[in-house]
């Protein structure tokens, strides 16, 4: 019998010391990311850390993909930032937890596989605008706040923060060429706590963005009004987050498959992300889905069970439990480096590589599905777009496929043998490819090389019909697929067509 959890299946080679370091490295990178949008959306701290070890947990243990991370993702929280505004905290849990529903109804229903009408140039955009958005944001550490307003550092501490930074960057770089027994994340962190610790170095530290120390986090039932005009103002906020959390869920999971060689399970994935979502909402978390940073450091680390992200969850958990004193101590810096080394890891190089050959189309899409999510920083949206804009290329490019060659028989017979698919986007010129003045009484239209995948290509068919039928003239249809007679024959009551088998004329319908 196969283990359904996989932490500890013998049958699997599982490397335990690097699973834990590995769900250290995480725990460590994702606290102030977790912190920092919570305090962003306006939600107490620990809101942040509960939706880290929730989401953590649980789709570490019934996810779909081995090695992928889930926490309190900004993606996912900013798109509640207006409903907390607008109507507290509680309308948020509620919101959260009507997204998880959704997220399980779409994986109950298998609907994940849609993720698979993302193109590839649309992949290179959503991963390269990540990693910018990644790099971009540690710059928010080399700021504070002066009279009220955000002002970038000068003098020294800025020059302590760029030593710091560029110590954790070195190791980052460098270890690995010494030895890969422990995660250089880890080490590079490490290092800098005790540099700063010991020599008392002023910086920034994470106690200065807030301070993580709390209790378990506690049963909650959102205090919302049961009625209809409550669904009605969470449900929108609920359908966009359970939206965002999926699509980018998906994509990083396809994105942790190339890296791994491996295959997951996105209906799977989905369901789990909602379990932890619900549970987000009545365990006071703001809710979250995968964390593409903090997967890369996971898996940059070595990690490809499913034990790193349980040992970073349950870290994640200990910390605000008893650790609280400790981690409030470790240097922005430190974290800022790893976080930086991760987008450039992130970061498609190989398409600049590739860009001379790729078709213009490929290189506008890409570029445009970058620009939107650093623009927006909505990567549904950028990735909606991108599919759209690459969909409408795919269908102008299939459009211009369409083509008849015509002949004539022993018998007199106008004979077309069309190739290209017949559809919306092709009709026009399908149309133009005939001449009904001047082709005889008799024409057979060859489906050999074509089919028909539309009902504007079956409305062709019937205008080019009746055309040739108000000059007395008759077309028949020969040589259609499987999928072209079904369609033909499921419209028969509203269109009319002749399809024969061969050119004798036996009519089929």
């Amino acid at each position: 019998m196969k283990p359904y959890l996989q932490l500890f299946d013998l049958s699997k080679k599982v490397n335990y010391k690097t699973e834990v370091l590995a769900g250290l490295t995480v725990a460590m990178t994702m606290i102030p990311e977790s912190l920092s949008f919570a305090i962003l959306a306006g939600f107490p701290p620990l809101t942040g850390l509960y939706a880290a070890f929730i989401m953590g947990l649980i789709t570490a243990v019934l996810g779909g993909r081995p090695g992928l991370v889930s926490g309190g993702a900004g993606a996912t929280v900013i798109v509640l930032i207006a409903l907390m505004k607008s109507n507290g905290l509680e309308y948020v849990f509620a919101a959260v937890a009507l997204a998880g529903l959704v997220q399980i109804l779409v994986g109950l229903f298998k609907l994940g596989k849609f993720v698979r009408l993302v193109p590839q140039p649309v992949m290179f955009g959503f991963v390269n605008g990540l990693a910018v958005i990644i790099f971009t944001s540690q710059l928010t550490q080399f700021k504070s706040v002066v009279n009220g307003s955000e002002a970038w550092i000068t003098g020294m501490p800025l020059y302590i923060m760029l030593f710091l930074v560029a110590l954790t960057i070195a190791i980052v770089i460098l270890l690995p060429k010494i030895t890969k027994a422990i995660p250089s994340s880890l080490v590079a962190i490490i290092v800098v706590f005790v540099l700063v610790l010991i020599f008392n170095i002023p910086t920034k530290l994470v106690r200065d963005i807030s301070s993580v120390s709390g209790g378990f986090p506690p049963f909650h039932i959102p205090h919302v009004p049961l009625t209809l005009d409550m669904l009605k103002v969470i449900f929108p906020y609920s359908l966009i987050m359970a939206g965002v959390g999926l699509t980018e869920g998906l994509l990083t999971l396809n994105l942790v498959d190339e890296i791994t060689d491996s295959k997951g399970n996105g209906n799977r994935e989905s369901i789990a992300q909602g379990i932890a979502n619900l549970t987000n909402g009545f365990f006071t978390g703001m809710g979250g889905c995968p964390m593409i940073a903090q997967t890369l450091v996971n898996l940059s680390a070595g990690a490809r069970a499913r034990l790193s992200a349980v040992i970073a969850a349950l870290t994640i958990l200990l910390i605000i439990l008893v650790g609280a004193p400790v981690i409030d101590r470790v240097p922005m810096a430190a974290l800022v480096g790893v976080m930086m080394m991760v987008a450039i890891g992130t970061f498609e190089w190989m398409s600049f590589k590739v860009i001379n050959k790729m078709p213009k189309q490929d290189i506008f899409i890409g570029i445009s599905v970058a620009l939107i999510t650093i623009w927006l920083h909505n990567l549904a949206l950028a990735v909606l777009i991108g599919v759209i804009i690459s969909a409408l290329v795919f269908a102008w490019e299939s459009a211009k496929q369409i083509r008849a060659s015509k002949s004539v028989d022993q018998n007199g017979v106008t004979i077309y043998q069309v190739s290209g698919p017949l559809f919306f986007g092709s009709v026009s010129h399908f149309m133009d490819l005939f001449d009904a003045q001047g082709d005889s009484a008799v024409v057979i239209i060859d489906f050999k090389n074509s089919s028909v995948y539309d009902m504007s290509g079956i409305d062709a068919l019937h205008r080019l019909t009746e055309k040739y039928g108000t000059l007395n003239k008759k077309i028949h249809l020969q040589s259609l697929s499987p999928e072209s007679r079904r369609l033909l024959g499921d419209a028969i009551d509203i269109i009319t067509v002749n399809i024969i088998e061969n050119s004798s004329g036996k009519n089929t319908l």
